[in-house]
């Protein structure tokens, strides 16, 4: 059976097809500049890559020109093997707490989720509605980005602000990775041999997030309302004292939306380091003596501490901590030094079987209170996974 996880942004379109039976990517491919002028795609398939510009001005187009190429490369033989399509939707409100079968409803509902996340869902539907058009007897499925931080309790998820902002608006934390945080967490099933575990999270990219789980279900997470909050970021600031917002506005004569994008396209590691939003740009510029790349970095260290060491006390304890993501996955000194400064929770790793990068591989060291794993994570087979789960309970 296969399966096609996608995932849709305003002026690009991502894809993976699975053959689910060996869960195995088939081919991926990547839109880009969707709308724009320039647009271009790249697929990979067989060991091959191609790239090719293509007039792409709206996502219909786009969508056409992938199954048109998934035919015309013999990747498949016609597009009834395309048995799924799982789409990401980055909000799912407090409503959705899975992956559901698309329908009218769920359209309905992710239209009107709209405005927590207005540069996301609007740009996912566009992707729903392309595919729908191309495929219109094809079962799809909305896998959300905050559905695995649901089951967070009230207590976790509230902010201490006036309660009808909640109950009017749907001002809380959301939690965002959470396609991410979920198949990290089914993977530490598999790895502790037992669905009963305390873990800990550490998604660690361009953008972060940790968060607690206990026995499968996320206790808390960092992000919030919306993806700006938690650790430091490549070019999001984490969590600050909200009066800076007004104060920068007055000072510098900016309306919050403007400030409010500065805080997510131009602080973080860019704006403290000055020199880049991407970790290696920061350890290049800490070998050439750069002072603000070596602050950059121990501010990016301090704020997972603090957080790993809240959800150890939250969760009583961790039986096992994850690196994942591109900087999780692959930043051998990065992991050490978060490590180095976890010992006072008796958190240890061996420096030398830490001594690599992008495979799934405990490092823990010797009487550690914690397993120390890094365990790649994969998206775009978490929503394959899920879409096939759904479609065959359904």
């Amino acid at each position: 059976m296969k399966i096609m996880s996608v995932n849709a942004g305003s002026s690009s379109l991502k894809f993976s097809l699975f053959e689910m039976d060996t869960k195995e990517v088939i081919a991926s491919g990547y839109f880009e500049r969707v709308t724009l002028e320039g647009s271009f795609y790249t697929i990979k398939y067989h060991g091959e890559k191609i790239r090719e510009e293509v007039e792409m001005p709206d996502h219909t187009t786009a969508v056409e020109v992938m199954l048109d190429r998934l035919v015309k490369l013999e990747i498949i033989k016609s597009l009834d093997e395309i048995e799924g399509v799982g789409h990401r939707v980055v909000h799912g409100s407090d409503l959705y707490k899975e992956s559901v079968l698309i329908t009218d409803k769920v359209l309905e509902n992710i239209d009107r989720f709209k405005s927590l996340a207005p540069l996301h869902n609007p740009a996912n539907l566009l992707g729903i509605y392309a595919i729908q058009k191309a495929l219109p007897n094809v079962p799809m499925v909305a896998v959300f980005d905050t559905a695995f931080h649901q089951t967070m309790s009230q207590e976790r998820f509230l902010y201490p602000v006036p309660y009808d902002w909640y109950t009017k608006y749907g001002v809380r934390k959301y939690g965002f990775h959470g396609t991410s945080h979920q198949y990290v967490s089914k993977k530490i099933a598999e790895v502790l041999g037992t669905n009963t575990y305390k873990a800990i999270i550490c998604h660690i990219g361009s953008g972060g997030s940790i968060s607690a789980v206990r026995d499968g279900k996320c206790i808390d997470t960092t992000m919030g309302f919306t993806p700006l909050a938690g650790i430091v970021m490549g070019t999001r600031s984490g969590d600050i004292d909200p009066s800076i917002i007004p104060y920068v506005m007055e000072q510098e004569g900016l309306n919050a939306k403007e400030v409010i994008d500065e805080l997510n396209k131009k602080s973080g590691l860019l704006g403290i380091s000055g020199v880049g939003s991407d970790h290696r740009d920061i350890e290049e510029g800490m070998k050439n003596g750069n002072e603000r790349c070596v602050l950059a970095n121990e501010m990016l260290i301090n704020s997972i501490v603090k957080y790993i060491a809240e959800y150890y006390v939250e969760l009583g304890g961790c039986d096992l901590l994850a690196f994942t993501a591109g900087l999780g996955e692959n930043a051998i000194d990065f992991r050490a030094q978060i490590v180095e400064k976890l010992r006072p929770l008796g958190i240890t790793i061996d420096q030398e079987k830490n001594n690599f990068r992008g495979e799934l591989r405990e490092m823990t060291g010797e009487n550690s209170t914690a397993r120390v794993f890094v365990i790649p994570t994969d998206e775009e087979l978490m929503i394959a996974l899920d879409t096939l789960r759904v479609i065959e309970n359904s």
